[in-house]
């Protein structure tokens, strides 16, 4: 009997309990407690348990008039008792309906300040984000009374900080009126315009990555010459932000915000010694000299530009300074000396998303996560390829760390039958697999490979050998693999980049399948053109395929001209020409043309018009495909996407500009945009930021999105 229906019944006269107990032992009632319970007891016990449940709902009839403690069902009456707009929530921030009604309560005791836009703009878009009253910087004549002495009308020329800011962000600069509608014409000056500023870039870390020697090193007795990038092009250092809290009180500045780190940021902040801000262990940049940490005080910021060989402002022997650095292109400069150390840095590069391999989590990705047999590489061998010998067919080789393998002979991966084998990055790594010749795959029956987390390049040899057929080759002959798997890899389009972030080997594929039956299965990579045997198959999703050229074929048979196997497109961006016996084509774009005298009958064509579906995608003109149901495809008159960049190692490699016509950036179908980039979902980001900002500007004011990066 509950404790409840004891204590009433403990109420009773002593004359009525023994009665009902009496009774109860007369007529042998069933009971499971050692003291029978008579008919009294048993009522009282029924009428306890519903007095339990009036008290458990009057006890939660309370708790629903908060939002901290009310039943899921009650929080969109309270966000409509208050006005709470719903968004459609893509940021983490603004994931949970509790916490965004909660923070709406919290929000509205500040509604119409200025640091109350910048939280909502940096918690519903997931952005960096500054919010700027540009009233602030306009060019006026001043009221005696009211003295500005900062809003000058001319910047002091004998201050660096307004010329480096200038048309920036965080420009301070007096400006003259703009008329223009800040909503509609992007206008910005004038006394009712307030601007959201966003960074849509994200800086990913490199932490103590091997630092590529320039081709000018061979010169004796000139300086030694490094670039930042592991696979030897010019790059921009990115700032690692520096949370503002949880709430801000303190509007953003430009360490707060993923950006380019300028030469003349940096150069001020590593004169503060250990003081510094962005040059120091775990910050934006740290150099390191054959494993030793540089003091601030021994970095030297200067213009390292020009040709390889000729670069600017290069450290001459006997020099104070142990290394100079040039963050706007990611290159390093040591005095001249005898030997040559061991260079490597932490650093920040920046790109859109969690895509082609990185230090962000992975491990959820993994094929194997509960393998027993598991080799890692450098800790117990020092090389993948002594890493795959010892697994004999069977477990996981994981790298440790984001340093540079060199593999002069390439890899064989032979896989038992009903077996698998994972070549991975450990979580929150990102090691760069130098290859000297292809990996090769093969597998017994039904067996599997999955590689994970790899930046895969094939640097230019001196060697007279023929090129290798591709950076991963599944043979045919004799090969009983059923599946490859690629996941948050980048096998470089091009194989490796020039100095200047041209691809090598414009041409070549990036992946060769010829074993019959086999499935390829490409998830947030990115890679170059791919070749697929009419008898396999390819799912590719979240993706980039770049065959460094519209006209280069990106998906085909072997030969790069016939039928490639079916191939399933989920959310990709492809440059470059398919081919594909049977396609199904959702959210994608595809960038591709015929070159003169071209043997195809379209840039992307599909053998069988019958089978597959080809939906919400951009498509070149003449595709020859089946059924299509709201895509958009390339013409005279008909929109087309517009890129920041499309060369692999430029940060907004991919992305689209803001100003692309909705039919593509709002095109996919949950109004996403369509390509690689789907997944981060930014329009809808910008439709909460919309919703949000209309409820909490002041009235009389208008407001405009601007894009830092």
């Amino acid at each position: 009997m509950n404790g409840n229906g004891q204590q009433l019944f403990n109420l009773l006269p002593a004359l009525y309990r023994v009665k009902d107990r009496q009774l109860a032992q007369s007529l042998n009632l069933p009971t499971t407690t050692e003291i029978p319970q008579g008919p009294l007891e048993s009522l009282l016990m029924v009428i306890s348990e519903q007095l339990q449940i009036i008290a458990q709902d009057l006890n939660q009839l309370y708790d629903d008039q908060f939002i901290e403690t009310c039943a899921p069902w009650v929080i969109s009456y309270i966000g409509d008792l208050i006005g709470y707009q719903p968004v459609n929530g893509v940021a983490p921030s603004v994931g949970s309906p509790r916490a965004e009604v909660a923070h709406t309560i919290a929000f509205r005791r500040r509604k119409g300040t200025i640091l109350v836009l910048e939280q909502l703009a940096r918690d519903v878009t997931g952005w960096g984000a500054h919010a700027a009253e540009f009233f602030k910087f306009l060019t006026t004549t001043q009221y005696m009374k009211h003295i500005r002495p900062d809003n000058l009308g001319t910047p002091d020329l004998r201050d660096w900080k307004p010329g480096e800011y200038l048309g920036t962000a965080f420009d301070t600069t007096a400006h003259n009126v703009d008329l223009r509608r800040i909503a509609v014409e992007r206008g910005r000056y004038n006394i009712q315009n307030v601007g959201i500023l966003l960074w849509t870039l994200n800086a990913y870390s490199l932490t103590k990555s091997p630092c590529s020697p320039s081709p000018a090193n061979t010169v004796e007795g000139s300086a030694q010459c490094f670039r930042f990038s592991p696979l030897g092009a010019d790059m921009p250092l990115f700032n690692n932000p520096i949370t503002q809290g949880a709430n801000i009180t303190v509007a953003a500045q430009p360490i707060n915000v993923p950006d380019r780190l300028p030469r003349r940021v940096l150069c001020e902040d590593i004169q503060s010694g250990a003081a510094a801000s962005y040059y120091g262990e775990s910050k934006s940049l740290g150099l390191y000299l054959n494993g030793t940490f540089v003091n601030p005080y021994q970095i030297q910021v200067c213009d390292l530009s020009g040709a390889d060989g000729e670069w600017a402002n290069l450290p001459a022997k006997g020099s104070p300074y142990a290394a100079a650095i040039d963050p706007k292109l990611g290159r390093i400069a040591l005095p001249p000396s005898a030997a040559t150390p061991q260079v490597s840095a932490s650093f920040y590069y920046g790109f859109s998303g969690d895509m082609g391999g990185g230090e962000y989590p992975r491990a959820d990705s993994f094929a194997l996560p509960d393998e027993p047999f598991v080799v890692l590489v450098p800790d117990t061998y020092p090389t993948v390829h002594a890493a795959l010998n010892a697994l004999a067919g069977q477990g996981v080789v994981e790298i440790t760390d984001s340093g540079s393998y060199s593999e002069p002979s390439g890899l064989t991966v032979n896989v038992n039958a009903h077996g698998r084998i994972e070549i991975r990055a450990a979580d929150e790594c990102r090691p760069t697999l130098a290859l000297g010749a292809e990996i090769t795959v093969t597998g017994g029956a039904d067996s599997r490979c999955d590689i994970n987390g790899l930046v895969i390049t094939y640097p230019p040899t001196v060697s007279s050998s023929p090129l290798p057929t591709a950076l991963i080759h599944v043979t045919g002959t004799g090969n009983e693999l059923i599946y490859l798997g690629l996941t948050h890899c980048t096998l470089v389009p091009g194989w490796s980049l020039t100095a200047e972030g041209d691809p090598e080997y414009s041409n070549e594929p990036g992946v060769v399948v010829e074993a019959s039956g086999m499935q390829l299965v490409v998830q947030k990579s990115i890679c170059g053109g791919i070749r697929v045997q009419d008898v396999a198959t390819a799912t590719i999703s979240d993706s980039m395929v770049d065959a460094s050229a519209p006209t280069n074929p990106a998906y085909a048979s072997l030969d790069g001209t016939g039928t490639g196997g079916s191939l399933t497109l989920q959310s990709c961006t492809v440059i470059g020409k398919l081919h594909a016996k049977v396609l199904n084509l959702s959210d994608s774009m595809v960038r591709a043309q015929l070159a003169p005298a071209d043997t195809w009958k379209a840039a992307l064509w599909a053998d069988l018009k019958q089978q597959g579906c080809v939906k919400f995608s951009y498509l070149p003109s003449g595709s020859v495909t089946p059924r299509q149901f709201e895509c958009v495809e390339e013409g005279q008159g008909s929109p087309e996407p517009l890129f920041s960049s499309l060369r692999y190692g430029d940060p907004d490699y991919g992305k689209l500009l803001p100003g692309t016509d909705d039919a593509i950036r709002r095109g996919a179908q949950d109004g996403g945009e369509m390509g690689a980039f789907h997944f981060l979902l930014s329009p809808l980001r910008e439709t909460d930021l919309l919703v949000r900002m209309r409820e909490y500007l002041p009235v009389g004011l208008e407001f405009g999105v601007f894009y830092a990066t």
